[in-house]
């Protein structure tokens, strides 16, 4: 079976982001980019299925600019076997992506795919429920445990009741969580590998996909600043500046 897994490139998590002066957006300039977290677990649960034997190869794809090549070659150092880069300029929204991956799916033809709930850039959580409906495949989203088997596989969701466990026919889409694994590391020699390996580089507009947006950003702007915190004598002085200050009690 192949697994299909879609990675995205964006701002690093450990890096704090700026806003361009003029409120359009954030300043992505000299900062640092890697693969999106979700995407990285949704990368290292393929491997896992390939090295468990239920899976014979990994696929990475990746929608955007020409720099995404890094971030496929990031999959390629944890293990995966194969990357393929679309190409595209500026913003491209969830359905976009969903259109173009259903487009590789049917060149491809994987068994799983297995990507990030959502981005860590935009928060969507949408690519992988839009891919699902356009594809008409199930879907096990907010994923936190795998088991594959009869032809099958079942996911332990996470939901706000707690756990929920589906079984899903296969070819399904699946959406990874945070405790579904722990990636691992590349080693280094890995990563000079992968910057060998040859990667497919294909245009987004051979597919036929209009990538317009269909969403405008109006502003982006910092969140307020949080007032320094006090400290105070006793209790009495607390409950003192609860009642007269913060007005709850």
């Amino acid at each position: 079976m192949k697994i299909l897994v879609p990675v995205k490139r964006v701002v690093d998590y450990n890096v704090n982001i700026r806003v361009k002066a003029d409120g359009s957006g954030v300043d992505l300039a000299n900062v640092k980019m890697s693969m999106n977290p979700f995407d990285e677990i949704a990368v290292e649960e393929a491997l896992r299925l390939r090295e468990a034997g239920v899976a014979t190869e990994v696929v990475a794809v990746s929608i955007g600019p020409k720099e995404s090549q890094e971030t496929v070659r990031t999959a390629l150092a944890m293990g995966a076997d194969r990357g393929i880069v679309l190409e595209a300029d500026g913003i491209i929204e969830p359905l976009a992506v969903a259109k173009l991956l259903k487009a590789i799916v049917a060149e491809e033809a994987p068994g799983l795919v297995i990507l990030g709930k959502q981005a860590i850039d935009d928060d969507s959580n949408q690519t992988g429920q839009m891919l699902a409906a356009l594809l008409g495949w199930p879907q096990g989203t907010f994923a936190s445990k795998l088991v594959l088997g009869d032809g099958g596989i079942e996911v332990t969701r996470e939901v706000d009741g707690g756990l929920q466990t589906v079984r899903l026919a296969l070819p399904a889409i699946i959406t990874a969580d945070l405790r579904l694994n722990e990636p691992r590391y590349a080693s280094l020699p890995n990563i000079m590998k992968a910057k060998k390996k040859p990667i497919d580089l294909r245009s987004a507009s051979q597919y036929g996909v209009d990538l317009t947006p269909r969403l405008t950003v109006l502003k982006t702007a910092e969140p307020p600043v949080r007032p320094a915190g006090r400290r105070l004598a006793s209790v009495a002085e607390l409950v003192d500046r609860l009642k007269t200050e913060a007005g709850v009690l």
